[in-house]
């Protein structure tokens, strides 16, 4: 592939790649710190991706290990998570909207509420659509495991969007 053609693709990777960030990191700025680390290491790495197979899971696969990686230094800092509420409107104002956000807004509190694990899982297969067979690369871990995180990752939002219901 070309570098002008892996740059493109790149960038056409940027939203589903700060998306992932938000429901990796919770929060927004942490999320851009991340996709940003990521993209510059992609970019820096560019050598070592191999033609022909698939970009986006590549650099899915850096965004995880930057995380971990990150959250790694933030124990050893003894820094503290904290959880920020979004307060950025979505859409044209009115009553079909303003649910629409609520129930967005349940969604992804609820998501934010999964064990890490089941959060990676359901993010990469519900939100991403990957494969399982590719979540499972991405992360490192077999297919039944993955599939399993996913499992509990349903049951445990449909139990907390249920009572937010």
């Amino acid at each position: 592939m070309s570098t002008d053609r892996f740059f493109q693709e790149l960038t056409a990777l940027l939203p589903r790649l700060r998306r992932f960030a938000r429901g990796l990191a919770r929060d927004v700025a942490d999320a851009d710190d991340l996709c940003q680390q990521t993209v510059e290491r992609a970019l820096k790495s560019r050598r070592q991706w191999q033609d022909g197979t698939r970009l986006d899971a590549w650099v899915y696969r850096i965004m995880r290990n930057q995380w971990i990686d990150e959250t790694r230094a933030r124990k050893r800092r003894a820094q503290t998570f904290v959880h920020e509420e979004e307060g950025s409107g979505i859409g044209t104002p009115g009553d079909r909207d303003a649910e629409n956000l609520v129930e967005l807004g349940n969604v992804g509190r609820a998501l934010a509420r999964l064990p890490e694990e089941q959060r990676e899982a359901v993010m990469l297969v519900l939100v991403e659509g990957f494969a399982y067979k590719e979540a499972a690369e991405i992360i490192g871990i077999p297919q039944g495991t993955l599939t399993s995180r996913l499992g509990r990752g349903r049951e445990a939002l449909l139990r907390e969007l249920g009572e937010a219901a």
